[in-house]
């Protein structure tokens, strides 16, 4: 019986194996079947299957006739284009005799010649294919039309006409949509996070790659997933969160390695190594490289180009003279005569570099100089080789032409400022840029100039300021004004504490009516390391450990100390703060004694952003006390949930003006058209209680988070670049936010961008939020801050009373509930 029965049990699988067999060699004698199947692998991301599939599909179906010989084609194209291959992409299309026989097929021929041109920068002949193609789709709607619209954009792109380029993604968009294309949404999203990331919008860079990344994990695209992963990666890694970032390279590096995707995990292996060379992690940033430089082999020769420059920066960083020069040399070898000529000057600018180091000073200056004056170096190669210039001056003691270059180069740097978001490299050069004015100051401060350092500080922290919100004039060059710190200091009725956080040494001016003393201070690591550590342990309610106490005294005496001798007990201190000490509350400093405590009982502590700011005086405009209030709004997604106590803070607040005198906009109200629509230049306080965003590197993409207006996507953020350009007059303005679950939290520093708004708007003073803010305690903080400014205490006076109220209770004495708040004043 057993035998039996396992004789039937075998017939039946040999049954179902014939007709698995037949089935399966029926689909592989189907070209349609055999067409979509490729297709399908190369959706999912597996582009080196999908590319073997189509190959071998050609080879079987191409005698059926030109339709079937360019469908395998054009699907094999599109892997290699996918991998990076587009020599080999210009090289199947046209091994193919006969024309595309359907318009259709023609648009994808064109569409991949227009990518595979302009990736390889032959852009006159990308026009050509691009614009035929797009002429077509004008007249007729085809699926590939997306795709057009795309390469398009990747044409625009590719020459750095970033405007452009979003256009023809927002069209691709638009196009992927009204087909209900996911895929083509996915791809339309990606591009358009690739374009925020250039114009250095980090905000909108994430969440374009979110929505890439969410279409395409939904359908199973993977090679579009890795590539918003990673572009993701560039948005944290510009955001300054390199620990989010490198995590998401490698993990695109991994997907780009699975699905045979290589110049996308060179591309991700490259940037990673960026990452190890922030960090000081040499070795592990050269390694990267080299497995970079091996895969590029693969790929496009810019690819390896790429790579081996990367790999000569980090040999010269780490004193690897002969090996560097190697680099740059084999660099300089790969790059055809007609290529392009950046990809000579900036391996040259490495050579120039280690004949520097190796005291080979006239070989320098003479490549130096090269770099300076060819008619192709973009500016901030030419002021990467004017500073370099200086410190090879500085190091001779040739004192006169440092001085010279110093300042040439920072001429080139301020007159470019404006224009370098149009410019385009993956390369660390533009980085560099800050470091020119470091080492100016540190070299005016060991010429024993401190007055003129101090005019060159405020002079970066003004253009920065500048360019932060947007009004930085074009065009304008390296002019420093005079300065009369003690003046402003006078007019101030205080004492100003302005920083400089340096790579070898920071510096502390002490302005008093009287006097400007400096002060020299550890290196910019050891200050922020401490401030960071501190200001987390604050946020997270660790006061209590004996670390966070002694980096509370610590901070004290690197910072403070020996000025504490000059500030008069209850007197107004002014902080001009650098970096990371933009994060940190000096009020939570802790003065040593016998039982340390926190400054603001000692001073009047107020934020400034620059010293000309502390200076403008704002014409005097009696009226009566009013107020405006925004918040308690509608929860605009998942991001943003409803603040719980924002309906018990606004009735703390409100119970201080008369009806008459004020205006409260919530819920469904509280909106940014709302806000711009309620004429906020007549009110004297503005109020918002709500999220927020804050972005450190683009202050203008900071926004106030209130409730939707429209189905427009951002409709619910009111951005500091909407701020700016509404003029108000209040005397203070409250932005009390909270960042909800799931939010993006960033330092204290892109807040400060809300606070610099509303102060270029107009202003006397802007109170903002360090950091999360508990809703439980800011109704009483409020509350008792508007007590005093109903007696007519000044804002300043007002907030400290306000808060030494709640450090002096039972329940909130620690500073995570009264110390984020933070003033900034402008007059």
């Amino acid at each position: 019986m057993r035998s039996v029965q396992f004789l039937r049990v075998a017939r039946f699988v040999l049954l179902a194996l014939s007709l698995a067999l037949g089935s399966a060699c029926t689909r592989r004698l189907d070209p349609q079947a055999a067409l979509d199947h490729a297709h399908q692998t190369f959706r999912r991301g597996d582009v080196a299957s999908a590319e073997k599939e189509a190959e071998v599909g050609y080879d079987r179906f191409h005698k059926l006739g030109p339709d079937w010989s360019w469908k395998f084609r054009l699907q094999q194209a599109d892997a290699l284009a996918w991998s990076g291959m587009y020599e080999r992409v210009l090289a199947l299309l046209s091994s193919e005799a006969s024309v595309p026989p359907s318009e259709e097929l023609k648009l994808r021929k064109q569409r991949l010649e227009g990518l595979a041109f302009a990736n390889l920068h032959r852009f006159a002949e990308a026009e050509q294919a691009l614009g035929t193609a797009q002429q077509s789709c004008a007249v007729a709607t085809y699926p590939v039309c997306v795709d057009i619209a795309l390469a398009r954009g990747d044409l625009d792109f590719a020459r750095g006409r970033y405007s452009k380029a979003c256009g023809e993604y927002e069209q691709a968009l638009s196009r992927a949509r009204t087909h209900s294309s996911v895929y083509g949404e996915a791809n339309a999203l990606l591009s358009l996070s690739a374009v925020a990331l250039q114009q250095e919008h980090f905000d909108e860079a994430l969440n374009r790659s979110d929505g890439a990344f969410e279409s395409s994990n939904a359908i199973g695209a993977e090679s579009v997933a890795q590539g918003a992963l990673g572009n993701k990666g560039w948005a944290y890694y510009k955001l300054g969160d390199s620990e989010r970032a490198f995590g998401l390279f490698l993990e695109a590096a991994a997907r780009a390695r699975k699905i045979g995707a290589v110049t996308d995990q060179v591309k991700w292996l490259t940037t990673a190594g960026y990452v190890y060379l922030d960090s000081g992690e040499f070795g592990k940033a050269e390694q990267s490289y080299r497995q970079a430089r091996e895969m590029a082999k693969e790929t496009a020769p810019q690819d390896e180009i790429d790579a081996l420059v990367s790999l000569a920066t980090v040999s010269e960083r780490t004193g690897k003279f002969d090996q560097a020069r190697d680099y740059a040399d084999q660099t300089i070898a790969l790059v055809p005569k007609d290529g392009n000529r950046l990809d000579v000057l900036y391996p040259l600018l490495i050579k120039g570099h280690v004949a520097a180091k190796t005291h080979d000073t006239d070989q320098a200056e003479k490549i130096y100089r090269e770099v300076e004056q060819d008619p192709k170096s973009q500016l901030f190669l030419k002021w990467e080789a004017e500073h370099s210039l200086a410190q090879l001056y500085e190091h001779e003691k040739k004192l006169d032409a440092a001085e010279r270059e110093y300042r040439s180069s920072l001429n080139t740097f301020e007159g470019a400022r404006y224009s370098l978001r149009e410019e385009t490299s993956s390369l660390p050069f533009p980085a560099n840029a800050a470091g020119i004015y470091d080492d100016y100051i540190h070299f005016l401060v060991n010429q024993n100039k401190s007055n003129e350092a101090l005019q060159i500080a405020e002079y970066q922290r003004g253009r920065s300021l500048a360019e932060g919100l947007g009004v930085l004039q074009k065009g304008a060059t390296f002019k420093p004004e005079a300065l009369d710190a003690q003046a402003i200091a006078r007019k101030a009725r205080g004492t100003i504490l302005f920083y400089w956080l340096g790579e070898r040494e920071s510096y502390r001016w002490t302005i008093t009516p009287k006097q400007t003393s400096i002060f020299t201070l550890p290196p910019k690591s050891q200050i922020e390391s401490t401030a960071q550590r501190y200001r987390k342990a604050l946020a997270e309610q660790q006061e209590f450990l004996q670390r966070t106490t002694d980096d509370g005294l610590a901070l004290y005496r690197m910072l403070v100390e020996p000025t504490s001798t000059v500030l008069p007990h209850d007197g107004k201190v002014f902080i001009i703060p650098d970096g990371t000490l933009n994060t940190l509350n000096f009020e939570t400093l802790l003065v040593p004694g016998s039982t340390p405590h926190y400054w603001i009982e000692d001073a009047t502590i107020t934020d400034a952003s620059s010293l000309r700011l502390l200076a403008v005086t704002h014409p005097q405009q009696r009226k009566a006390n009013s107020l405006l209030i925004v918040g308690n709004a509608l929860a605009p997604n998942k991001d943003y949930p409803e603040l719980r106590n924002a309906e018990a803070e606004i009735d703390s607040i409100d119970r201080h003006f008369p009806p008459k005198q004020e205006q409260v906009l919530t819920r469904e109200q509280a909106t940014p058209a709302a806000y711009l629509a309620r004429k906020p230049e007549k009110y004297s306080y503005i109020h918002f209680v709500a999220h927020g965003t804050a972005n450190r590197t683009s202050p203008l993409d900071s926004a106030i988070v209130l409730s939707r207006s429209s189905a427009q996507e951002d409709s619910f953020k009111l951005y500091a670049r909407d701020i700016i350009h509404h003029p108000i007059h209040a005397e203070l303005v409250t932005i009390s936010t909270c960042y909800g679950a799931g939010a993006r939290a960033y330092s204290g520093e892109g807040l400060v961008g809300l606070s610099w708004a509303f102060l270029r708007a107009g202003a006397h003073n802007v109170i903002g939020a360090l950091w999360e803010v508990s809703d439980v305690s800011t109704p009483e903080l409020m509350n008792e801050l508007y007590s005093g400014l109903e007696i007519g205490r000044s804002p300043d006076t007002a907030l400290r009373n306000a808060k030494l109220t709640l450090l002096r209770s039972h329940s909130y004495s620690k500073p995570f509930y009264w110390a984020p708040f933070q003033l900034y004043t402008g007059s």
